[in-house]
């Protein structure tokens, strides 16, 4: 059994896949079970005062994935977990591939609108939450979503979770081997930062994902000496597999959770652990490198910061090798769809600086292809289009834009531009997708357009991104105002918390004008608005 909506490899690539060994055929339950075997006694996970060997690991994800199944859960369930970063979210990761069960990629600062769709969208059964985070207190809106669905059975709340990690099963462990799921079946959706109002799921098959992250960890110099901080949300694809949690599991590393990016709080955790190894996108490092507490702190330990999300400027890479002498800032280019580009520990100096690295496996196809579909030159600015082992050959249950989103024979149109370096890297020049880059977190502008649309005062609006010294990109808001209306960016705002959405989508800047600069072709030029916005928008 297979589930509906998910789009397969087509058999000749499978095949091929296979063949070279990238495919092994194992679910992540079974690729997983050999790596808490192997490293047993070593130290997998730390979160806080508390820490999980391998072992404990496998026999706490044992106690819950059997505590799951008891209360009904099934292989190919769909469920969405809004946690932190936090060890249980980790057992409930791992307990959910003993079971077979799929994991949506949401996040802690999800709302009702983020969450409400993914249930939706995925037909989940089951949501995981913590109580509260921040003032925001998560049982109502799930109650809510789960009295609008007609899929939703199970809310576990982060209390309820710990009690079916801690209590001893009823089931035999013999019945964890009797579920039926398949390597190809999905592990995980992740989320597509898609441009259109509606996210986009990402079914990542166990096959695929076991090898994008076993592929990835020796690219970033991953070993069982190296110990990991993790500080991004959790769930996202770069800190769950790129090597990510899964990629220092494999070579029997350690991962140290980290709740907050608070500078200091990281450094105190660097020190205390003898961290080896960052995840950052430029933002965090910015701040990170900014923070007067960075003298206090011996940070000597840390050998590798993996940088992803978006671009970084040269001289945040300088600084930070300046105050953190040992360290090597790794620039890579990485989409939840698949394709994983990075810069290799021994690529020459300018081309660490200037490109975002290489494809990881021989058999990633990439075309730089123009509007036409054509294939540029090499050196010339084209759309990225990719396939291969571990990219996911259409979005969950959506074929109308799958058809617009793939080409005829199977690779992605990522809306990404990049052009060819004479080293054979990639260097990225930015992006046709209606996207903007809020310091890694992508928010779609039809999403938030559609919404302050809705808002009586508004005539029409164009959501734009404003240059950021931290942040890369913030999104200004620009709008046309109906005859004899005002609307301040505050009320904005405040009319934009009643739709319920994730706080990093609310508008940081607005621009009012009498009508939207359009291009040659008659539409709005969001290239001529963002200039205007970045010289003139109110905050």
């Amino acid at each position: 059994m297979s589930l509906p909506g998910v789009v397969p490899f087509p058999p000749e690539f499978a095949r091929r896949y296979r063949d070279k060994g990238y495919w092994q055929d194992k679910t992540l339950a079974a690729e997983f079970s050999t790596v808490f075997k192997t490293y047993g006694p070593r130290t997998a996970l730390i979160d806080g005062e508390r820490s999980y060997t391998y072992a404990d690991i496998d026999r706490l994800t044992d106690n819950l994935a059997l505590n799951l199944l008891e209360l009904g859960l099934k292989p190919l369930d769909r469920v969405v977990p809004a946690l932190p970063n936090i060890a249980e979210f980790v057992l409930l990761y791992f307990a959910l591939q003993k079971i077979g069960a799929i994991p949506i990629a949401a996040l802690v600062t999800h709302r009702y609108a983020e969450i409400s769709q993914f249930v939706q969208l995925s037909a989940a059964t089951t949501c995981v939450y913590p109580e509260r985070q921040g003032d925001f207190e998560f049982a109502p809106m799930i109650e809510r979503i789960r009295n609008e669905s007609g899929t939703l059975k199970h809310c576990i709340s982060l209390p309820a979770l710990k009690q079916l990690i801690e209590r001893p099963p009823k089931l035999a462990r013999s019945q964890l081997a009797e579920l039926e799921f398949a390597p190809t079946d999905p592990c995980i959706f992740q989320l597509s930062g898609g441009t259109t109002g509606i996210p986009k799921l990402i079914p990542r098959t166990h096959n695929d994902y076991a090898y994008n992250s076993k592929t990835a960890a020796p690219v970033c110099g991953v070993t069982a000496d190296s110990v990991l901080l993790l500080a991004l949300p959790i769930a996202h694809n770069l800190p769950l597999a790129c090597p990510g949690i899964q990629g220092y599991f494999f070579q029997g590393g350690n991962v140290v959770l980290s709740p907050t990016t608070r500078p200091e709080e990281m450094f105190r955790l660097i020190e205390k652990h003898r961290v080896t190894h960052i995840k950052v996108v430029p933002a965090l490092l910015i701040r990170l490198i900014n923070d007067p507490a960075i003298g206090k702190y011996d940070l000597s330990s840390v050998r590798i910061i993996q940088s992803g999300g978006q671009r970084m400027q040269p001289e945040v890479r300088l600084k930070t090798h300046k105050l953190i002498p040992r360290s090597f800032v790794q620039e890579n280019f990485g989409m939840s769809e698949g394709m994983l580009f990075f810069v290799r520990l021994d690529d020459p100096q300018e081309v660490k600086l200037e490109t975002c690295g290489r494809p990881i496996c021989a058999d990633d196809e990439v075309r730089l292809v123009d509007d036409e579909g054509r294939e540029v030159a090499p050196g010339e600015v084209g759309e990225l289009t990719c396939r291969g082992p571990y990219t996911l050959r259409g979005y969950y249950g959506v074929p109308e834009y799958n058809a617009r989103q793939f080409t005829p024979d199977g690779f992605y149109r990522s809306g990404d531009l990049m052009r060819l370096h004479p080293s054979g890297n990639y260097v990225v020049e930015g992006r046709k997708k209606d996207l903007i880059n809020r310091g890694g977190e992508k928010i779609s502008a039809e999403e938030i357009e559609n919404l302050i649309l809705s808002h009586p005062a508004v005539q029409n609006v164009a959501c734009v991104p404003v240059p950021d010294p931290n942040l890369g990109e913030k999104m200004c808001a620009c709008l046309i105002l109906k005859k004899h209306r005002k609307l301040e960016l505050a009320e904005l705002v405040e009319f934009l918390k009643t739709k319920e959405i994730a706080k990093f989508k609310l508008p940081e800047r607005l621009l009012v004008l009498d009508d939207f600069p359009v291009s040659t072709f008659g539409k709005v030029s969001k290239k001529t608005l963002s200039d205007m916005a970045a010289q003139h928008a109110h905050h």
